[in-house]
């Protein structure tokens, strides 16, 4: 078991790291989204699945990534819209509900860093066998005041040049631990993998915690801001490549998961995975907290000055980046000290279906005034359905209970 663990970790991390492939144009496009959607949810929405939704769980890993998916189709039928230039805004409404999106954003950022950062506080305290109680969150305090402190006075590039890096490790850990579980799954015998375990959230519940976890696939938009770097066309592609093999590696993961633990009575909490692969393999706990603090931090930094240029832009330069980070860190420390990690998420995904519902109906109004035909009717109509979506799961969502 070790040794197949240790032989995929190799083998993966020597092909990202492979310069043919690190610097390969589409896939340097493809890494972004990707590396942000997994490191949204993969350490958390396994366990999440596992207890809310039993064996129904791969099934609901599927409505959730397709829900993703819908949303990125919105996202990247926006993008072929703009193409390559600023200038085409379309209507004052469209320009109004960009903007305004885009606000939304910058402060869907500032919940999504407090998540991150949660996260880390939380996997950094497993280092000493402590989970939940103060210590993470004063770890969690620390490295928002580090983050701010080099935001504010050095800026990022520094930090933002380990993120690849980082990429590349965690995709790799992912992978072995997916090749661990794949082996551990087949030892098991036929009728403990077929037993059934049925959903603790049933109907309504169901649905509104799916909408609660929308945070947990978020991601994708990335490719929309890469402006400077590639044309539409390849963000167009690289978020679809990003949304497959993200939904692929969750699919598979969901599914291993459901097989191998299903009759397994466990506390959920946002560290649970740690104990799940500790009965995998020995090799694994260490590996998935080196691979939780280097994903957690990096996707912080990113989303912090992704939010401070936000800022910067859509206040005509008024306020500073730094502005924006001092802002973030006080929010982000609010509620840090106040809500546990799933009321976090919980708020994240609200935030980030508010972003998508308007980017959605956005969507909508550019497609209906192309030119008239079924095919533009149904997309109009899709897309349209798509916000309703989002703005109910700002109203409707509830948070996973650990």
């Amino acid at each position: 078991m070790t040794g197949t663990i240790v032989v995929t970790l190799l083998l993966v991390a020597a092909l990202l790291f492979w310069p043919r492939v690190a610097q390969a144009p589409m896939w340097r496009a493809t890494v972004t989204p990707l590396a942000s959607i997994i490191g949204s949810g993969f350490l958390i929405l396994g366990p999440v699945m596992l207890v809310n939704f039993g064996s129904w769980g791969p099934l609901t890993m599927l409505v959730l990534c397709a829900l993703g998916y819908a949303f990125g189709s919105a996202m990247r039928f926006n993008i072929h819209y703009l193409g390559d230039g600023p200038q085409r805004r379309g209507t004052p409404l469209q320009a109004l509900g960009e903007q305004t999106s885009s606000w939304v954003l910058a402060f869907a950022y500032f919940i999504s860093v407090a998540y991150y950062l949660n996260l880390f506080g939380a996997f950094a305290g497993r280092i000493v066998d402590v989970r939940g109680g103060t210590l993470p969150k004063v770890i969690t305090t620390v490295i928002y005041l580090l983050i701010l402190a080099a935001g504010y006075l050095r800026g990022f590039s520094v930090m933002e040049r380990l993120e690849k890096f980082s990429v590349s490790l965690k995709l790799a850990i992912i992978a072995s631990l997916l090749a661990g579980l794949a082996v551990h799954t087949t030892q098991q015998d036929v009728p403990s993998m077929l037993a059934y375990s049925p959903a603790k959230a049933q109907g309504t519940l169901a649905l509104q915690l799916l909408l609660g976890l929308i945070v947990t696939v978020q991601g994708f938009e990335t490719s929309r801001y890469l402006g400077q770097h590639y044309n539409a066309a390849t963000r167009v592609r690289s978020m679809r490549h990003a949304q497959w093999l993200a939904s692929a590696i969750y699919l598979i993961y969901a599914a291993l998961l459901t097989l191998s633990f299903h009759q397994q009575t466990m506390t959920l909490d946002e560290t649970a995975i740690i104990d799940l692969m500790g009965v995998v393999a020995v090799v694994l706990p260490p590996l998935l907290i080196a691979a939780a603090l280097s994903a957690q931090f990096s996707a912080a930094v990113a989303d912090t000055s992704a939010s401070g240029g936000l800022i910067h832009e859509l206040s005509g330069q008024r306020l500073r980046a730094r502005h924006g980070y001092v802002l973030l860190t006080i929010t982000g420390l609010l509620l840090t000290w106040l809500l546990d990690v799933f009321e976090i998420i919980s708020h994240a995904s609200r935030a980030f279906a508010l972003y998508y519902g308007l980017q959605s109906l956005l969507a909508a109004m550019r497609a209906a005034q192309q030119a008239p035909g079924l095919r533009r009717s149904l997309q109009a109509t899709g897309f349209a359905l798509l916000g309703l979506i989002g703005l109910a799961a700002v109203v409707f969502s509830v948070p996973v209970e650990g």
